[in-house]
């Protein structure tokens, strides 16, 4: 893999130094690349395709597209490089990115004392961060993404649904659930690009605030409320339910932030529902990700753990149900 590695970044000017594995992304395959370049010392991260993902990952030549017009559009994001072929094995794509500090990891970014400051300013640094991703549309920005053929909520349940077909055994809960959404699908149509996966531990944050989102790779073409509500998903607030808005914040100053920087008015009946599927599609994740460690496809036990969290987003959807309004 190095010398494979070495050629590439050769054909750039570059002179490879190391590399080293990265640990915590559940999906992909990265790499911390320590490289010269133009006679400086630079470090990059490298992307690559893994053999396997979860339903509705985009492959990294997509990525790549999208990274570049997320950057175009102000996000704050590293920039993207370097984009290969069968870099690491035949048939993964690979690209090279900006190294980027801060932590980004969930339980630091919303308990470290050293970022407290950071997290006071994160609901709105967020919000805008989303506003500008949000003036990507199909109409002004062509991706190697499908357009939705219904409207982004009935796309994102039948997608559910179909990654419900999929699963082995039965899920009431999730049947339950499924119907509730089904009799209440919103009217909004907008369609934007969005994150796919916004949330802490996809953000790296420093003592001075929000410094890169990272990890592209469910974007696609959506409502705006999908990454207004991932953010909200039990799992993503690390032990910090008091917190709905990804263990840091009330949500009120980020759903205030986005109104007043995008523009559009935010319908909570519409927040709830995407939470609801939002905290549905994770628990179908969940169980796919132990699905494929136990297939023999990964062998990373992380994915095992993961696995377990499938009733407590189940459990979150029904008490949101009965609740009929959010926290």
């Amino acid at each position: 893999m190095d010398e494979r590695i070495r050629s590439a970044v050769a054909a750039h000017g570059a002179t490879l130094s190391a590399v080293k594995p990265l640990h915590g992304g559940a999906c992909q395959e990265n790499f911390k690349v320590d490289l010269s370049l133009d006679g400086r010392a630079v470090t990059m991260a490298l992307r690559s395709d893994a053999k396997t993902s979860l339903p509705g990952s985009i492959r990294r030549k997509a990525e790549f597209a999208v990274i570049q017009a997320a950057v175009a559009a102000g996000v704050k994001t590293p920039a993207v490089r370097w984009l290969s072929e069968g870099l690491l094995r035949e048939g993964a794509d690979a690209y090279f990115l900006e190294w980027v500090s801060g932590e980004a990891i969930g339980r630091r970014v919303v308990r470290n004392p050293e970022l407290a400051e950071a997290r006071k300013s994160l609901p709105v640094e967020l919000a805008t961060t989303l506003a500008k991703l949000h003036t990507v549309t199909p109409k002004t920005t062509t991706l190697p993404l499908p357009v939705p053929k219904t409207s982004p909520a009935q796309t994102a349940l039948d997608d559910l649904r179909q990654m419900m077909d999929g699963m082995p055994g039965a899920y009431p809960a999730v049947e339950f659930a499924l119907q509730w959404l089904a009799a209440r699908i919103p009217a909004e149509r907008e369609v934007v690009l969005v994150h796919g996966d916004f949330r802490t531990g996809n953000f790296m944050v420093a003592p001075e605030g929000l410094t890169a989102v990272l990890d592209w790779e469910f974007s696609h073409w959506g409502s705006p409320y999908e990454d207004l509500s991932w953010i909200s998903v039990r799992d993503w607030r690390f032990n910090r339910l008091d917190l709905p808005v990804g263990g840091f914040s009330k949500r009120a100053p980020f759903y205030e932030a986005y109104a007043k920087t995008s523009g559009r008015t935010v319908d909570e009946a519409t927040l709830l529902w995407w939470e609801v599927i939002g905290n549905l599609r994770w628990a179908l994740g969940s169980v796919h990700q132990g699905e494929r460690y136990l297939s023999g496809e990964q062998t990373d036990l992380e994915l095992i753990a993961i696995a377990r969290r499938n009733v407590e987003m189940e459990f979150e959807a029904l008490r949101l149900i009965r609740r009929g309004r959010l926290d």
